[in-house]
């Protein structure tokens, strides 16, 4: 079977939803909850790949979310680099024993990467034509917050081919809690 994202059946039920959430897009409920956090939104709507209806499977995040996400995996290489077991929070069985000493060391690498602005970012939109599921879109843009203002105006501009990323470079600072 050929990717489904394409066939009309499938394009046509997602119109529907769209048309009964009033919206030009429907989120995609992730197990994982990233969706409540406003840096981070999934959903999928339909467009035009190739002159053909298509449906886009979409994950876009703020520039903030972006960067942060890039400075935790250098900080966690250079862990590796320094201390050959430390643990990476992904690879940690659910009994793992936090070591607070390696834990402090981190943080301070991840202060460092943040002031000296060693890690820059831009706005992106990524296209996976090879995804499962339609086309696939990683997407990162410059806002406080992805929202439905964002979202359908990325939609209605990348559908009228008007899209404008800022190529600005961005580094950020970790918000103290």
């Amino acid at each position: 079977m050929k990717n489904e994202g394409f066939d009309p059946q499938e394009i046509a039920q997602l119109k529907a939803e769209c048309k009964q959430e009033g919206q030009n897009y429907v989120i995609v409920e992730d197990e994982d909850g990233m969706n409540d956090s406003g840096e981070f939104a999934h959903f999928q709507f339909v467009g035009k790949h190739n002159g053909e209806e298509v449906i886009y499977d979409a994950v876009m995040g703020t520039l903030r979310l972006n960067h942060s996400s890039l400075v935790f995996e250098e900080a966690e290489s250079r862990m590796k680099k320094s201390y050959p077991d430390y643990v990476e929070v992904d690879k940690r069985k659910p009994n793992y024993k936090i070591n607070e000493d390696m834990e402090m060391v981190m943080e301070e690498i991840i202060e460092e990467l943040e002031e000296e602005e060693t890690i820059q970012v831009a706005e992106f939109v990524e296209i996976d034509e090879d995804f499962e599921y339609g086309i696939g879109l990683d997407i990162a843009l410059n806002v406080e917050e992805i929202d439905d203002e964002v979202i359908t105006k990325f939609v209605n501009e990348f559908n009228a081919g008007t899209l404008k990323l800022d190529p600005t470079l961005y580094s950020f600072t970790s918000e103290e809690e």
